[in-house]
């Protein structure tokens, strides 16, 4: 693509040769060097002009653009913190779920040391009795 100074270059080498090949103007006489001249500059002008009117739209359309995506990266950041949140509160349960667990499991485990300690005290007095027979 060509750059704005190229483009002015060439159409003013297209205007030289309009003016080196006698084109008349629109109403029949040759055009003068004044009026070519200042068609010349306004054609120029307004090249210019619309070459700035699209570096500014495509500057706007960039800062959109940019706004946009600093937008996005702070809703994926949201996510993210979303989804940290998420995960530590599944953890939590399953920890608290793990230790609601182990409570039962330790309770359990009195019941039947308690159990077991009544049992063993038994047979030790049975056998203290069966002894004492014997004696």
């Amino acid at each position: 693509m060509a750059t704005p100074k190229q483009m002015w270059e060439q159409q003013q080498s297209q205007m030289q040769r309009v003016k080196n090949s006698g084109i008349v103007s629109y109403n029949g006489s040759p055009v003068n060097d004044d009026k070519e001249e200042e068609m010349s500059r306004s054609a120029v002008a307004l090249f210019l002009a619309k070459e700035e009117e699209i570096e500014r739209k495509k500057s706007e359309v960039k800062d959109k653009v940019q706004a946009q995506m600093g937008r996005v990266e702070e809703t994926t950041k949201r996510l993210a913190e979303i989804q940290e949140e998420k995960e530590y509160k599944e953890a939590l349960e399953a920890l608290n779920e793990k230790n609601k667990e182990k409570a039962q499991l330790v309770s359990r485990l009195k019941e039947l040391v308690g159990e077991s300690e009544k049992l063993r005290m038994k047979k030790l007095e049975e056998l203290n009795k069966h002894v004492e027979t014997l004696r």
